[in-house]
């Protein structure tokens, strides 16, 4: 009776379930679960609350978009017969809408192992992982936020907990429409950009401690201390999700920075010198890099 019903009327797909549920005896929460499984169905569309609708409802979207992964069955240009966008999107929904700390990745992983298909559960993960990331740019810029600091957040690696990167998106958003944010990011761009310069020109790269007493201008002093405040302070922050806090202590970074390229010749005559203030450079680079990736920023 119930395929017949559905078969006629497909709208009422779940909701008949549900009824079905209810007259049967079981928990609410069951009978819920049988019509919201389905959702959200759209941009639009609810997104379930109750914790075993919420959990069905991922463990069905998961499932479908990792046995699809498994079998190579991906979404191409414009074609996406089996609505797995959709499915991105209806997860991305039920995490950041419930608040819920859910690591893609590991849960992703956990999706494979339990398919008949053989797939490689430690590579096709990230692969699923990037395609999160394509349908949270276009939830957040939907929504008016740029699909650059996705980019930017997305490309430090590990980033598998989507809740947490909206949160950073959100204030990272929030920063660079601040003037020490939309400064601070011409800066450090303006370091990237030496840096890439001077490493395809010298075949290498800058890395490690600059040298303090290679120091001759109060500027790099005051840049080298203020990295290091920074570095302490953003990466305490991040560590506490709080990323408000995170980018209050990137804005200290910013006079600094400023001042060292108005005083300071970068490539001075001095190869030593030289080559410790491109390691300083170098520093600015990997200090922003605690709460996200400035060379993926536009602007």
């Amino acid at each position: 009776m119930l395929t017949e019903v559905v078969g006629e009327f497909p709208e009422l797909q779940g909701l008949m379930g549900k009824y079905y549920a209810l007259a049967q005896g079981e928990d609410a929460s069951v009978a819920a679960a049988s019509e919201e499984h389905w959702k959200p169905q759209g941009p639009t569309d609810r997104v379930p609350t109750d914790p075993v609708s919420v959990a069905v409802a991922l463990a069905d979207k998961l499932d479908t978009l990792a046995g699809f992964w498994a079998i190579d069955e991906k979404p191409t240009g414009s074609k996406d017969p089996y609505a797995l966008r959709r499915a991105a999107l209806g997860v991305i929904r039920l995490i950041v809408e419930n608040a819920l700390r859910l690591p893609i990745l590991t849960t992703a992983k956990s999706a494979l192992r339990g398919l008949s298909v053989k797939a490689d559960a430690d590579v096709l993960p990230n692969d699923l992982l990037a395609f999160f990331a394509d349908r949270l740019k276009v939830q957040l810029r939907d929504q008016g936020a740029r699909h650059d600091l996705v980019d930017a957040v997305f490309s430090l690696g590990g980033q598998d907990d989507l809740l947490l990167v909206v949160r950073r998106v959100e204030a990272l958003g929030k920063f660079l429409d601040s003037d020490d944010g939309k400064n601070l990011l011409a800066g450090t761009k303006r370091a990237s950009n030496i840096l890439s310069i001077e490493e395809k020109k010298d075949k290498r790269t800058f890395d490690g401690a600059p040298d303090a007493a290679l120091y001759k201008l109060d500027e790099e002093k005051a840049l080298a201390a203020a990295i290091d405040q920074v570095k302490a302070e953003a990466s305490a922050a991040v560590a506490k999700e709080d990323f408000a806090a995170a980018m209050s202590a990137m804005a200290k970074l910013r006079p600094a920075v400023d001042a060292f390229f108005d005083k300071v010749k970068v490539n001075d005559d001095d190869p030593k010198v030289r080559e410790n203030r491109l390691k300083l450079l170098n520093e600015i680079r990997a200090a922003t890099r605690a709460v996200a990736d400035f060379s993926r920023i536009e602007g």
